[in-house]
Protein backbone atom coordinates (compact mmCIF):
# COMPACT_ATOMS: atom_id res chain seq x y z
CA UNK A 1 0.00 0.00 0.00
CA UNK A 2 2.59 2.43 0.51
CA UNK A 3 4.02 1.77 -2.86
CA UNK A 4 0.95 2.41 -3.96
CA UNK A 5 0.35 5.88 -2.55
CA UNK A 6 4.10 6.81 -3.23
CA UNK A 7 3.63 6.04 -6.79
CA UNK A 8 0.19 8.12 -6.81
CA UNK A 9 2.26 11.07 -5.31
CA UNK A 10 4.37 11.46 -7.94
CA UNK A 11 1.06 13.15 -9.87
CA UNK A 12 1.59 17.08 -8.43
CA UNK A 13 -2.48 17.63 -8.12
CA UNK A 14 -2.04 14.42 -5.37
CA UNK A 15 0.43 16.20 -3.46
CA UNK A 16 -2.00 18.83 -2.08
CA UNK A 17 -5.64 18.80 -1.36
CA UNK A 18 -6.81 21.42 -4.05
CA UNK A 19 -10.37 19.98 -4.61
CA UNK A 20 -13.12 21.09 -2.49
CA UNK A 21 -15.40 18.30 -3.47
CA UNK A 22 -14.39 14.70 -2.67
CA UNK A 23 -16.07 13.50 -6.20
CA UNK A 24 -13.02 15.50 -7.91
CA UNK A 25 -10.58 14.15 -5.34
CA UNK A 26 -11.80 10.30 -6.03
CA UNK A 27 -11.51 11.64 -10.19
CA UNK A 28 -7.77 12.53 -9.82
CA UNK A 29 -6.58 9.41 -8.17
CA UNK A 30 -8.56 7.82 -10.77
CA UNK A 31 -6.89 9.46 -13.54
CA UNK A 32 -3.53 8.99 -11.71
CA UNK A 33 -4.04 5.28 -11.76
CA UNK A 34 -4.80 5.08 -15.18
CA UNK A 35 -2.00 7.00 -15.90
CA UNK A 36 0.47 4.60 -14.31
CA UNK A 37 -0.87 1.59 -15.72
CA UNK A 38 -1.04 3.08 -18.91
CA UNK A 39 2.61 3.72 -18.72
CA UNK A 40 3.25 0.32 -17.60
CA UNK A 41 1.43 -1.60 -20.35
CA UNK A 42 3.06 0.63 -22.88
CA UNK A 43 6.40 0.50 -20.93
CA UNK A 44 6.54 4.87 -21.81
CA UNK A 45 9.15 6.34 -19.28
CA UNK A 46 9.51 10.43 -18.70
CA UNK A 47 12.19 11.99 -17.63
CA UNK A 48 13.08 12.46 -14.08
CA UNK A 49 14.87 14.82 -11.77
CA UNK A 50 16.66 12.52 -10.43
CA UNK A 51 18.56 11.52 -13.85
CA UNK A 52 18.66 7.69 -15.47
Amino acid sequence: MERTLGWLMLHRRLVRDYEALPARSEAMIHLATIDLMARRLTGESTPTWRGT
